[in-house]
């Protein structure tokens, strides 16, 4: 069955206005303005536009000098790192097929990322991370060297570090121990369980939910919804990906984050105004703006 590529229709407006978290809205059909408009239209006034390698994020840094609603986080995809160093024969990445540029050619992409990390608009360093899940044990190093720099940057430059975590927990967690984090950390599409939960509220780290809290077989994500401290809480939508049930497998956008914060409220045992509060101030002090 071909997959159902029809957008799913606009949720009720929120009665107090959040933000989108995480979104990538360069992968995401029709233009900005049109993407910001439908969100607004249910009360997601302002997004995060995420950057996953040099050419995204300076793409995110530019359509956040040119909308207001937009903030821009600027990174190399703990996915990236390794393609840069090892080449991407098969294409996978966005960009088709390259060779491997080795060490020098991550150093390059890294001086160019610090240079977008210091832009005024620019209010986050990420999606960097961990992801075990994509990348082998050749790769590894890499993208481990890019993390440990990216935490670097992120804290020369007071802004918020925002993590790709990827079955890949653990060590996520002992490179932040040994590097130290910054003092606004995030991890986006949160993926851990409770006690990781409780790790992160010890440590006051930000846990952003997306649309998979509302999967059935996300029970480990509410789980852990339900212990994290309502302070330390966001929403992102990670579109076009991770649409929120009944949706799943539809092109996801930030006018769908309603969906998945009632789902939050209700795993939260609070109605969604007190929710959609919360997020609101938590994402603002996450980012700093």
């Amino acid at each position: 069955m071909p997959a159902d590529t029809t957008p799913p229709p606009a949720p009720a407006p929120l009665r107090v206005p959040v933000a989108d978290s995480h979104t990538h809205l360069d992968m995401q059909s029709g233009t900005v303005a049109e993407a910001l408009a439908k969100a607004a239209s249910v009360g997601v006034t302002t997004v995060v536009q995420v950057g996953c390698d040099v050419a995204g994020s300076r793409w995110a840094a530019e359509t956040a000098a040119a909308h207001t609603a937009v903030h821009a986080a600027v990174a190399l995809h703990p996915n990236e790192a390794p393609r840069i160093v090892h080449g991407d024969p098969d294409g996978w990445s966005r960009q088709g097929a390259r060779p491997g540029g080795g060490e020098a050619a991550l150093d390059e992409a890294l001086a160019e990322i610090d240079r977008l990390a210091a832009l005024p608009h620019v209010k986050g360093v990420g999606e960097t991370g961990l992801d075990h899940f994509r990348t082998g044990p050749e790769g590894m190093a890499a993208q481990e060297r890019s993390f440990r720099a990216h935490i670097e940057i992120a804290k020369r430059h007071g802004k918020a570090l925002v993590i790709h975590d990827r079955e890949a927990h653990d060590d996520v967690l002992r490179v932040l121990k040994e590097e130290g984090a910054p003092e606004r950390t995030v991890f986006h599409c949160y993926s851990g369980d409770a006690a990781m939960a409780e790790v992160c509220a010890e440590h006051g780290y930000f846990m952003s939910f997306a649309g998979n809290v509302t999967f059935k077989n996300a029970r480990h994500l509410r789980e852990a919804l339900a212990v994290a401290p309502r302070e330390l809480v966001l929403v992102e939508t990670d579109a076009p990906f991770l649409t929120p049930a009944p949706y799943r497998g539809r092109p996801n956008a930030p006018y769908l984050i309603p969906v998945t914060l009632r789902a939050m409220a209700e795993v939260k045992g609070i109605d969604e105004d007190a929710m959609a509060a919360a997020v609101s101030a938590n994402t603002a002090r996450a980012f700093d703006y």
